[in-house]
């Protein structure tokens, strides 16, 4: 019964809110509707439809579900902190972390199944459903442990969520060995999404022993450089309460594992270049082009001026803790790694191809509507859990507003959390 009341106050949460509420919806709804048109046309032609071809087999879909996994990796860089340290100014919105995990490995997911011809088949990848083959097959152990992981954080989030709308504190035996766990989870997904790539010994590009922790450094730099932009926007215009010490500690962690992944990408190009290799190519392909082919040098070099800088803006107390700081630096910390994460990362791995070909590959229209469509549905799902949880966080959807009447009047009129 008190499960009950809790389902039906999230749902009334869901529904009602203010013009800017809907309008949002209304906005993320029209994505999924232009993902949806342009993925029907994928499924009646094709993968003929995408600019991936024999030499780029992988492409706009795969760079995305990386850097994806990079964002839900993050919210280990909010739990160490709230859980671990027990500090109060992160522990207090580690929450909206978890939310945000939880959708970005829904559109992970999505992205796996948009870039398989046969999306029919998907089910076989699922664990305890389709025919894994482990422990030969490492996609099979990536569905793996995005699953767990997914479970984990969409478990440990219900769980508190629902303690709270009860007004009792949570469940330290239940919550706290998931919470441990979940730590080395969110290094197991990227650490297993990397070996996908490190593991074809065919592809010299990818074919690194540091390409695990560059990932891990770098998702510890792209989530939280989202998460802070979503805090900011909560604080806004959700009234909840958000100590600037929070996204300063947040910012300086950031810088922290921006320098990793910096000093690991200076270390992959030392090697590259000093042992000049035929391996080289496709480094060269990447930074300054082969054969007058040159498409992603200017995204190669944007994307480590974007880095470079946001790990000076970070390194600096002074600019971290001002909000155009804070706010320049998250933005290009995001524009860096996407780049890093995607189209510099799964292309020149593929250029030349293994007969030398170069195949300059872009992103087709379909392709781009399939992505807007899939970010459309993991926004849409983080906004519904986002207007549930802020409410419950505030102590103004609890189970003694289980009335329609009281549960309107507490979403309708937020009071800032002290």
């Amino acid at each position: 019964m008190m499960f009950y009341r809790f389902v039906v106050g999230s749902l009334r949460a869901i529904v009602r809110g203010p013009k800017l509420y809907y309008l949002w919806l209304l906005f993320l709804v029209a994505l999924i509707a232009i993902g949806a048109i342009g993925y029907a046309d994928q499924l009646k032609h094709g993968l003929v439809r995408t600019n991936m071809r024999d030499q780029v087999s992988w492409g706009f879909y795969i760079g995305n579900f990386t850097f994806m996994v990079g964002v839900a990796a993050a919210a280990v860089v909010l739990v160490i902190p709230a859980y671990i340290y027990n500090w109060k100014p992160i522990k207090e919105i580690v929450i909206i972390g978890e939310l945000l995990a939880v959708c970005a490995i829904v559109t992970c997911l999505l992205f796996v199944m948009v870039d398989i011809g046969r999306p029919d088949r998907f089910w076989h990848i699922m664990p305890f459903i389709g025919n894994l083959h482990i422990p030969s097959s490492l996609l099979a152990w990536d569905s793996v442990v995005l699953n767990v992981y997914f479970v984990l954080n969409l478990t440990i989030v219900t769980h508190l969520l629902y303690r709270a709308f009860n007004k009792k504190p949570y469940s330290k035996r239940f919550a706290t060995p998931l919470i441990i766990l979940s730590i080395p989870a969110a290094v197991s997904i990227h650490t297993v999404t990397a070996f996908l790539y490190n593991g074809l010994a065919s592809r010299p590009y990818w074919n690194s022993a540091i390409l695990a922790p560059r990932f891990i450094a770098s998702a510890f730099c792209s989530g939280p450089a989202i998460i802070l932009i979503l805090l900011q926007l909560l604080r806004r215009y959700a009234k909840l309460e958000i100590k600037n010490e929070a996204l300063s500690k947040i910012a300086e962690l950031m810088a922290y594992a921006m320098f990793v992944n910096l000093f690991l990408f200076g270390a992959e190009i030392f090697r590259e270049y000093y042992s000049s290799t035929e391996h080289l190519v496709y480094t060269k392909y990447l930074f300054s082009g082969v054969d007058g082919h040159r498409s992603l040098v200017p995204y190669a070099w944007l994307s480590l001026f974007l880095s470079g800088g946001a790990f000076l803006l970070f390194l600096i107390p002074s600019t971290r803790r001002h909000p155009v700081g804070l706010n320049l630096g998250a933005f290009m910390i995001y524009g860096g790694v996407f780049i890093e994460k995607g189209i510099a990362l799964v292309v020149p791995g593929f250029t030349p191809s293994t007969l030398g070909d170069i195949y300059e590959y872009v992103p087709s229209r379909v392709e781009l509507m399939v992505t807007a469509g899939i970010y459309g549905i993991g926004a849409l799902l983080f906004t519904l859990m986002v207007k549930v949880a802020v409410p419950i966080m505030g102590g103004h959807l609890t189970i003694d507003t289980g009335s329609k009447r009281a549960t309107t009047a507490a979403l309708e009129t937020p009071q800032p959390v002290t």
